[in-house]
């Protein structure tokens, strides 16, 4: 990818909506459905828009990178680890990105967002605690699989608390795209 794709319409437009997701995350701890439906609107008119030009991915793997973004948080959801609004705004991201680079941008999300958690735990001086009910998930499941039971680790009775993850979404987004232009 060159690096004037990188300062395309479709990604001054995507680093825009994507500092508002995360001022209203910051803020208000949610992000509104007006922001992603819209920006992700917008992700694929652009991209259908550019396509002929040369400069856009295309409807089809708009479409892609949205339902592959959706789906790739969607489980942790599920889970009650993540609100629908950070779901909907990797859905919004992959519209913009396409699925070939949206995998990436998942995945250094994730890295992000671990290290938003910690950083979190440790300005709550919860960090220490965090860590050793990490160490004693580990050492469970290890102890039963070691007795021939399952390993799955069991999930957390409930959220410890609510993180801005538009920030690390927003993170691992821009490291998608330096990683991608290096």
């Amino acid at each position: 990818m060159s690096l004037l794709f990188a300062i395309s319409v479709p990604t001054l437009l995507l680093g825009i909506l994507l500092a508002c997701a995360v001022w209203h995350d910051v803020r208000e701890r949610r992000i509104p459905n007006a922001l992603v439906a819209g920006g992700a609107v917008a992700a694929v008119l652009l991209h259908v828009l550019l396509t002929p030009a040369g400069g856009g991915l295309g409807a089809l793997n708009a479409l892609a990178g949205m339902a592959l973004g959706l789906g790739l948080l969607l489980p942790m959801y599920m889970l009650r680890t993540l609100g629908a609004g950070d779901v909907k705004l990797m859905a919004m991201v992959g519209a913009f990105i396409g699925p070939q680079q949206v995998l990436s941008a998942t995945l250094l999300t994730l890295l992000a967002g671990g290290v938003l958690a910690l950083l979190v735990a440790a300005c709550t001086g919860v960090l220490r605690q965090v860590l050793g009910n990490g160490y004693r998930m580990l050492l469970h499941s290890m102890a039963r699989g070691l007795g021939g039971g399952d390993m799955r680790l069991d999930a957390l009775p409930a959220v410890s608390g609510k993180l801005p993850y538009a920030l690390a979404i927003a993170a691992g987004t821009l490291l998608s795209f330096f990683w991608s232009v290096a």
